[in-house]
């Protein structure tokens, strides 16, 4: 993978992706991971997983996320946020059975989304190169740094996946990575019908992907009201379609 990274493009590199013939590379070997790996698996979870199952998985690993969420929202000084998220987390952790039913989304507690990396926006730091990651796909430098914090400091199933390595120095880890992968295969199977609108979208996947993947993070960072650019794509013009 990293000695096909040196091949050469057909014209220079976005300004937003000086890295593009790195990026491509690991782009390519995420795509057949998951054409001939990931998606099969997802393919078969979904067709033998009743909906209300698969939907209780995503509210569970959605719950834990809360955790994380409530963690930047206190370092965004977003306080009466934090608040409501903690409310939501406890509310899904009692009533919703451990995460499984979202009752609190029912009462007006709606998810919000929040990590290190929109953190480290709120507070000026530049996104950098877009980096695209083995297996985990679009970033940026700044989210890869926030990534790895959140996976540090705030991710409930990250932490504790760390403490399995070396194994067996933890009894736990193969429970840990059992979710890890659950939550990729349910993720993964979310998914399905939006590749159908990629295929039919983009002429170029990686750009679009790429464009998409900025403008989205750029959104959160400013709370769904980015400032204007100059040029390029905004949400509505990728999605208009």
């Amino acid at each position: 993978m990293f000695l096909t990274s040196c091949a050469t493009l057909d014209g220079p590199p976005a300004d937003n992706d000086p890295f593009e013939s790195y990026n491509r590379s690991v782009y390519r070997f995420n795509d057949s991971f998951d054409r001939y790996l990931l998606k099969p698996v997802a393919q078969g979870y979904d067709a033998i997983t009743p909906d209300f199952a698969q939907k209780g998985v995503g509210n569970f690993f959605s719950n834990l996320d809360d955790v994380l969420v409530i963690a930047n929202d206190l370092l965004q000084l977003k306080f009466v946020q934090s608040l409501k998220d903690t409310g939501r987390f406890i509310i899904n952790s009692t009533l919703g059975l451990f995460g499984l039913i979202d009752w609190a989304s029912d009462m007006g507690l709606e998810k919000n989304h929040e990590d290190f990396g929109q953190t480290l926006g709120y507070w000026g730091v530049p996104a950098g190169p877009y980096f695209v990651l083995p297996f985990l796909g679009p970033s940026t430098i700044r989210d890869t740094g926030g990534l790895a914090v959140d996976s540090s400091y705030f991710d409930p199933v990250y932490k504790n996946l760390q403490k399995g390595f070396p194994p067996p120095s933890h009894k736990n880890s193969q429970a840990v990575w059992g979710m890890v992968t659950l939550d990729a295969v349910d993720t993964r199977a979310g998914l399905l019908k939006a590749e159908a609108v990629l295929e039919e979208a983009a002429l170029d996947k990686y750009s679009f992907i790429r464009e998409a993947y900025l403008q989205k993070r750029k959104s959160l960072v400013f709370d769904g009201n980015p400032p204007e650019d100059d040029g390029g794509f905004s949400e509505e013009d990728l999605f208009s379609e």
